[in-house]
């Protein structure tokens, strides 16, 4: 009997000493396959100078839970007060101070008292192009909310996001920390990989290393979490863009900018917040006309507005789109949303 179980000691320990050979293995090709940016695409670099960030407030800081200080810019209701407030989220690459400046300047401009924050591995948060864990980046949000809180108590919050941004806020409207807001805007949002609306590579914009995180997954099945900050996910940045712009998104930073799972789908189904998703019918990077049949698939009570001669930037940055998406803010009330 010793024998015996000798033998299968010995079997045992041969396939985990194999395992252990081909996660090694693994991990090293992972490390050796670089990730390249994909070129410019003009469309996108072109929309920050049309910007006027003449009145572009100071970037602040909040503490989050970890005792990171993360950078956000507050715009004061300089209109009108509406009894409303807003925490705007950019997208992909961007931060507080690009392009979506106009937006939450227009909001302002509505009397929709306005924050708007650097989402931690972007602009003045943290390390770039990553994070310390998914999730993070929805403590992060609770945490800016805690500190909006401490200055407006009631004050009904709505959540905007853009792009990456979008799909971010859809996952919050999907998550427990849903109840901090009372609804979520979504500007031409990024819905997932395998989302209908998407055209391959995002129209140009990104570059996925499929085998990374794929070969990343694999490991994460068996427990080995160890290269989650390699960059796995590059867009189209112009050179020597690092002051203002992220390149890359290490692969924890791409699954938590993003809806949960890449199934935007699941996170639709637990909102119980009223979401309106308004885009650009000339959207170069997604597939504009396809918001409305995926989303009411899943939640037909979702409102779907598309504003014609608009692309993707265009949606945060022309005066005809931030127009139509500050008056909503401002003038929507939450019933009938």
């Amino acid at each position: 009997m010793s024998k015996s179980l000798l033998r299968g000691s010995l079997s045992t320990l041969k396939w985990a000493l194999c395992a252990m050979g081909a996660a090694a293995l693994l991990i090293a090709a992972l490390v050796a396959a670089p990730l390249t940016r994909p070129p410019e695409l003009a469309s996108i670099s072109a929309a920050r100078g049309t910007v006027d960030f003449s009145a572009l407030p100071a970037v602040e800081r909040f503490q989050a839970r970890d005792g990171t200080w993360l950078g956000f810019r507050h715009y004061p209701a300089n209109g009108p007060g509406v009894g409303r407030a807003a925490i705007v989220i950019h997208g992909s690459s961007g931060s507080s101070g690009g392009t979506i400046h106009a937006l939450s300047g227009a909001l302002a401009a509505r009397g929709v008292e306005t924050w708007a924050v650097d989402i931690r591995g972007h602009g003045t948060s943290g390390t770039r192009g990553d994070i310390g864990y998914v999730g993070q980046l929805e403590d992060d949000l609770a945490d800016l909310v805690a500190m909006v809180r401490k200055t407006s108590p009631t004050v009904p919050l709505t959540l905007v996001g853009h792009s990456s941004g979008g799909g971010f806020a859809l996952r919050v409207a999907g998550s427990p920390i849903q109840v901090l807001f009372e609804r979520t805007v979504l500007l031409a949002p990024y819905l997932g990989y395998n989302a209908p609306t998407n055209l391959p590579n995002s129209g140009g914009w990104a570059r996925a290393d499929i085998p990374r995180i794929v070969g990343l997954a694999a490991l994460r099945a068996i427990g080995i979490r160890c290269c989650e900050a390699l960059p796995v996910l590059a867009f189209a940045v112009p050179p020597n863009s690092e002051k203002n712009l992220v390149g890359t998104y290490s692969d924890r930073l791409m699954r938590n900018f993003a809806v949960r799972d890449g199934d935007f789908r699941r996170d639709l189904a637990a909102a119980r917040k009223p979401v309106t998703i308004i885009s650009g019918a000339d959207d170069e990077l997604m597939l504009a006309d396809k918001y409305a049949q995926a989303v009411h698939a899943v939640a037909p009570a979702v409102d779907v507005k598309l504003i014609d001669g608009v692309n993707h930037m265009g949606i945060v940055s022309t005066p005809k789109a931030v127009s139509v998406i500050a008056d909503d803010v401002a003038t929507r009330a939450t019933a009938g949303s």
